[in-house]
């Protein structure tokens, strides 16, 4: 297995808007790895693949990540 490998930089605030703990998680995962895919989501945090399309229908619709190929980032 392979891991993902994980910036070191500091990581910018999250979102105010941000309320769910999943939704923050995700986000959090995705602007780390400086991106994901919903199975590297699915591996790292152990959800259902169901429950994190959820969280990043949500997040696409609030413009706070953006889907690049498979991998979703965090918005510009």
């Amino acid at each position: 297995m392979m891991e993902q490998q994980l910036t070191t930089t500091n990581l910018e605030p999250i979102p105010d808007d941000l309320q769910s703990p999943q939704a923050k998680l995700v986000y959090l995962y995705i602007e780390a790895a400086d991106g994901a895919t919903v199975d590297d989501l699915a591996q790292a945090l152990t959800m259902k693949k169901i429950a994190i399309l959820s969280v990043l229908n949500s997040l696409s619709s609030d413009a706070l990540v953006e889907k690049d190929g498979d991998r979703y980032v965090v918005a510009n």
